[in-house]
């Protein structure tokens, strides 16, 4: 089920614009908390950082409180609907971590998405037997996950490249997540496969970044990170850092710009779209070959 918009950019969106109403009048947390009889600032609080889903009977009475006037009022209500929408569409995806939440409905609301990783196949892009690998290996730091679940999770996720008007999807892949040690074959040569079928969709880029390729300047980003931008131009666009235990949003244009930057000196330094399916293909002949020294070789 596609999203017309993404609910967490939708609720950023809207909490930045209740805070702007709120300095507007002059007004402090405790204040608009007192004239509406909430118990404390900690709910005004979480909705203006973002964190919580709004109920729209809340943020019509904040819309009270401000005098916010038609048509501004009516706007902000239809952002308002998006950022609290997610429960039925929820139960489409099925079960899913709270971490993989965000990531599915800043995909399903995205127009673009633009992936860097070094060092695994993004979620987007891997294969079932991929998939239960790499969660399997993640039980070793997070022995509370449930893998089935999450590789279902995440292979409900991926719909979104297949669905109608899909995202504009670019994947930029290092050469060091193609050295499939401690792999089984069978599940290297299944993944190949997959980004080759991938790799067919009209939406879908993918170009490999060889090992040696210097970005200008020798930039390299520190980690993997993917860039989401809306078809609503007012929505920010975002950054997802994957970390060890909390991931991080950044929305910041300033921050936001400097991965665009980064994205362009990578694109600058990967094989084409061509030269990429044609490195896959031979990778499918010999799965089990040292992978890392073949694309090393094309890039030479």
């Amino acid at each position: 089920m596609p999203l017309s918009s993404s609910p967490v950019i939708r609720r950023a969106r809207l909490g930045a614009e209740l805070r702007q109403l709120r300095r507007r009048e002059a007004l402090t947390l405790e204040q608009v908390c007192g004239r509406l009889g909430w118990a404390s600032t900690s709910k005004l609080s979480r909705i203006e950082l973002g964190q919580s889903r709004p109920d729209l009977a809340d943020v019509l009475d904040l819309l009270d409180v401000y005098a916010v006037p038609p048509p501004q009022r009516d706007a902000l209500i239809v952002i308002a609907r998006d950022a609290a929408t997610s429960r039925g569409w929820w139960k489409a995806l099925g079960e899913m971590s709270e971490r993989q939440r965000t990531y599915a409905e800043l995909e399903a609301g995205a127009a673009a998405i633009v992936e860097y990783q070094p060092a695994v196949v993004p979620g987007l892009l891997q294969s079932p037997g991929y998939a239960r690998t790499r969660v399997a290996a993640g039980r070793l730091l997070h022995p509370d996950v449930d893998v089935d679940a999450d590789v279902r999770a995440r292979l409900a996720r991926q719909e979104v490249l297949r669905r109608p008007e899909p995202p504009r999807y670019t994947g930029l892949l290092d050469a060091r997540i193609f050295e499939p040690a401690g792999l089984p074959p069978g599940v290297w040569r299944e993944q190949v496969d997959h980004l080759l079928a991938l790799g067919d969709l009209p939406n879908v880029t993918l170009r490999v970044v060889p090992v040696g390729a210097t970005p200008p300047g020798g930039v390299h980003p520190l980690t993997g990170y993917s860039v989401y931008s809306f078809p609503d131009p007012a929505d920010p666009r975002t950054v997802m850092l994957e970390a060890l235990t909390t991931d991080v949003r950044l929305a910041a244009d300033v921050e936001v710009g400097r991965y665009e930057r980064l994205t362009g000196w990578l694109s600058a330094a990967a094989l084409t779209v061509e030269e990429t399916r044609a490195l896959l293909g031979r990778l499918a002949d010999r799965a089990d070959a040292p992978v890392v020294e073949a694309v090393r070789a094309d890039a030479g």
